[in-house]
């Protein structure tokens, strides 16, 4: 089984023979990163025409059962995120709403300071807002996934520890491999692990050591070291594939509407472009070259397996019900979590 937890591709039908080529049987697609509630409708509309048009190809999903039957019908399940907290404006109602609509993650913040969580491009962290711990308690009632991928470490050490269910990040890197920006500390992915948490490796070339020349040797001894770090059960992929995406749609990530001057995130403004992808990974048919590293640098099947997928699909299972159902099992998670941190 196949997942992954973030991509932001230029949608085709070729796009999804691809995944169906490879396997994939669920991706987290982002429908937001700087959409208000009205803008972020039009784009489940246009999902909604897309699952009418390739029925036999793609689906909604919205819990873990539908990654099971995408599997078992040769198809992709895709779930709604939301790469900022955009969507819900300043109306903690719309947090139901969103998850009713299918949404199934949100980070708390894109970059930039918002109303509930600081970015990781902001020089202060002042930690979660009191909107933010408002926003995250009702996350945990209705089942949306508090994803803090893009969001600084003060943000993301408060998060974890104020959501009552495990937390996310989607589609980052540990900064001892590569320090980028949106890279994460030992101590973030520690506190992540010990709550039960999910990391997804990210291949975009950005964040990878050598970017778009990093070697799929040095992606999967990563994954090994942060498997000594975390657990090999809490880290899967969330590859951030942006594919046949105009180098446009750079600025509108970076820029949105909140300034009219160019951000080039980090580093020089060469990278107001797409990069290109790692040679083994270009698109959803190249997973299989990754399955093949992670043996290779010593993970046996299951553990490769969970990595692939198998991981995320546990998380799924306990993170997209409604919260009294589910929060024995939550325990449970969490105190196996933290029995295992303590034991690496």
């Amino acid at each position: 089984m196949i997942i992954d937890a973030l991509q932001y591709s230029n949608w085709s039908e070729k796009i999804f023979r691809q995944m169906n080529e490879g396997g994939v049987s669920a991706v987290h697609v982002t429908i937001c990163y700087h959409e208000d509630f009205r803008e972020t409708v039009e784009q489940i509309s246009a999902w909604n025409r897309r699952f009418e048009r390739f029925s036999d190809l793609i689906f909604q999903g919205f819990t873990a059962d539908d990654v099971r039957r995408a599997e078992s019908e040769g198809r992709t399940a895709i779930f709604y995120g939301f790469q900022n907290c955009s969507p819900i404006e300043d109306d903690i109602g719309l947090v139901e709403v969103c998850h009713r609509l299918g949404a199934r993650f949100m980070q708390l913040s894109y970059n930039n300071q918002s109303l509930l969580a600081t970015g990781c491009y902001e020089a202060e962290d002042p930690g979660i807002t009191r909107m933010g711990r408002q926003v995250i308690k009702e996350m945990n009632r209705v089942g949306l996934v508090v994803d803090m991928s893009h969001s600084a470490q003060r943000s993301s050490l408060e998060a974890i520890e104020i959501s009552e269910r495990p937390i996310a990040i989607t589609h980052a890197n540990p900064a001892f491999w590569h320090a980028a920006l949106r890279n994460k500390s030992d101590d973030l992915l520690k506190a992540l692990a010990a709550s039960g948490g999910m990391l997804g490796f990210s291949m975009y070339p950005h964040h990878l050591k050598e970017k778009s020349d990093c070697t799929l040797e040095s992606f999967c001894e990563m994954a090994a070291r942060t498997a000594e770090l975390m657990g090999s059960g809490q880290i899967g992929l969330g590859s951030d594939l942006c594919q046949d995406q105009p180098d446009s749609v750079v600025q509108w990530m970076r820029n949105g509407t909140w300034t009219r001057e160019m951000d080039y995130g980090e580093g020089s403004a060469n990278q107001a472009g797409f990069p290109a992808q790692p040679e083994w990974f270009r698109d959803n048919r190249d997973f299989a070259n990754i399955a093949a590293g992670l043996r290779a640098v010593g993970f046996n099947q299951a553990e490769a397996d969970g990595i692939m997928g198998g991981n995320w699909l546990n998380f799924f299972e306990r993170s997209f019900g409604s919260h009294q159902a589910g929060s024995q099992e939550q325990a449970e998670v969490v105190d196996l979590a933290k029995e295992r941190s303590h034991s690496l």
